[in-house]
């Protein structure tokens, strides 16, 4: 019997996991082999694979991740540090570099700013939030579009951070495939705040506006008026969670008033219309011309006004043919000009408060590796875009 049989499984796949971060330099926010890698390398079961990754994330040496897999964390390089021959040397050179970093950090007052896109007012009312807070604290920003591009966000991360920025807000582009770039600044503590979507199964602060009370007050105005076929309508490229979280919302709503669901009412498997002389091509519009529904809820103010224009086109008018609630003003950066029924999210607070928290977190009273979910609680403002469900036609 070799000396490493005596060795309990459990421990020689933590000392192989150990040898693997020293030998192959991994880094906060590298991820470490799957459990089922593991189980087929050491041929063991399941249950000894999730003991030794437990007692290694106990260690603060990995993070684990649900559904997602482990990574290593930052205080893994103090460990490998401590295991050297130099701990003492190796240790307070890591500390100089860190604190080095961090004061050249300090000295630059950049915030940088990642977003998909700025299409509409939406995104212009939350970068003014965000620009208010920074502006009364001293800050500057630079701003990155990722135009939903997965690539382009991990990028933009690098090269923000590259430039000297003390700290990112980030509109995710999808919690599905996750940038890991997001969840490396996890690990290794840098600081940021994710707005309007969050990550699951990564605690971290973020901020964004209740999307299934949102859905609900649209529900429950369209119902007031007597419509009883509501479609709700995205046209995101991808499903986040801010798009299932609404579509929640709207089922619950329907539910609460005893109503049928209807799958075909919930319209989201459509590309965006990029020109209104294509409408008539698009699977959308021959759903508004046949008059499928009475009204439409829209996730986003831009496809609230295509659905507005759409209807005109097929020879509808608003709202005496069909209604129109959309999720944020898509008509005017003046609220009281604002002609459409929408679901108003303050998005002006909700980047101010954003940008308020990482600079709460830079200050030193707020810790990134502790968790802060803020939701902001939306309000429907009534326009001229819903009316009462229209006759029957004789």
């Amino acid at each position: 019997m070799s000396a490493n049989d005596r060795i309990p499984l459990y421990q020689q796949i933590q000392e192989y996991i150990r040898h693997i971060i020293e030998t192959e330099n991994l880094k906060p926010g590298d991820r470490i082999p799957t459990e089922k890698e593991l189980m087929e390398q050491f041929q063991v079961s399941k249950i000894t694979v999730a003991n030794a990754l437990t007692g290694l994330a106990n260690e603060k040496l990995i993070a684990r991740v649900p559904g997602k897999g482990s990574f290593v964390t930052e205080d893994a390089d103090m460990l490998a540090a401590g295991r050297s021959n130099g701990q003492m040397a190796s240790a307070t050179a890591t500390a100089v570099k860190v604190g080095e970093e961090r004061s050249s950090l300090v000295r630059t007052k950049l915030i940088g700013i990642i977003m998909p896109n700025i299409q509409d007012y939406f995104a212009i009312r939350l970068i003014n939030g965000i620009e208010m807070a920074l502006a009364a604290a001293g800050y500057r920003s630079m701003i990155m579009l990722t135009y939903s591009s997965l690539a382009r966000e991990k990028e933009a991360i690098k090269e923000l951070k590259a430039l000297g920025a003390e700290g990112l807000l980030i509109f995710p582009v999808d919690e599905e495939n996750y940038n890991e770039e997001i969840l490396g600044m996890k690990l290794s503590g840098f600081p940021f705040v994710l707005i309007d979507r969050h990550l699951p199964g990564v605690e971290t602060h973020y901020i964004a506006s209740d999307g299934r009370r949102g859905a609900k007050l649209a529900v429950d105005h369209l119902w007031e008026l007597g419509h009883r076929e509501i479609a709700i309508c995205s046209d995101s490229p991808l499903q986040t969670v801010t798009v299932q979280e609404r579509i929640e919302g709207y089922i619950e709503a329907l539910k609460d008033k005893g109503a049928l669901i209807n799958p075909a009412h919930m319209i989201t498997d459509f590309k965006p219309l990029s020109e209104l002389k294509d409408a008539e091509a698009h699977p959308l519009y021959r759903y508004i011309r046949n008059r499928m529904v009475t009204a439409y809820i829209s996730l986003n103010g831009r496809l609230g006004v295509q659905i507005y224009q759409m209807a005109k086109q097929a020879g509808l008018e608003v709202p005496r043919d069909v209604s129109i609630v959309s999720f944020d003003d898509p008509t005017s950066i003046v609220e009281e000009f604002s002609m459409f029924t929408h679901v108003n999210q303050y998005e002006k607070d909700m980047g101010f408060r954003a940008a308020s928290k990482l600079l709460e977190v830079l200050s030193g009273h707020g810790d990134m590796k502790g968790y802060s979910k803020m939701l902001s609680e939306p309000k429907l403002v009534i326009r001229q875009t819903s009316g009462p469900r229209p006759e029957e036609p004789e």
